[in-house]
């Protein structure tokens, strides 16, 4: 009778350290299945590599707009801007390479100098409507320091829009050109 109660004891003691670890890794499982992450865990996420040999690309729906970013009421109601290009690309893709792709069909962006100013849009779940986030710029014919930033960095979800402003160099660098 005694030895039972010390069993029970040792049982009760332990149950709450295992109940706390369990408790720990459910807690860690939510956070990375709703996205929420430690600066440790963010670095994870942008070192991670798609394999696009067997992944299947995503559909990138990308606004356009000369000098300034389409506001969020813009997209309301099931509507979009009309000046949409479409993009077949990876999360890994970096806005070096968008910028890349979009100068490719967008001849007044080609210019040196000229800068493009990314931003995801995505539903606001608490309020309705849209968010616009930015999430780097890039200029064309010189280094950035987000030429390397990716999607995926930035927690894009495959359905968000990314908007673009595209900024003419100035009038100077145009005559000298």
């Amino acid at each position: 009778m005694d030895r039972g109660s010390n069993t029970r004891a040792r049982s009760r003691s332990r149950s709450p350290v295992r109940r706390n670890s369990e408790r720990d890794g459910i807690q860690e499982r939510l956070k990375k299945i709703s996205g929420i992450a430690e600066d440790n865990n963010i670095e994870e996420v942008a070192e991670k590599k798609i394999d696009r040999e067997k992944t299947c690309p995503l559909l990138l729906r990308v606004f356009c707009q000369m000098g300034r970013h389409h506001r969020p009421e813009e997209f309301m109601n099931s509507k979009t801007p009309a000046n949409e290009l479409q993009i077949y690309t990876w999360k890994d893709a970096s806005l070096k390479e968008l910028m890349g792709l979009v100068k490719e069909v967008n001849p007044e962006a080609r210019r040196k100098g000229t800068y493009f100013d990314f931003a995801i849009v995505y539903p606001n779940s608490m309020r309705g409507g849209y968010i616009v986030k930015d999430i780097g710029t890039t200029c064309s014919g010189q280094k950035c320091p987000d030429d390397n930033v990716t999607l995926q960095s930035k927690r894009f979800q495959i359905g968000d829009f990314l908007d673009i402003a595209i900024m003419l160099p100035p009038k100077e660098r145009k005559n000298s050109v």
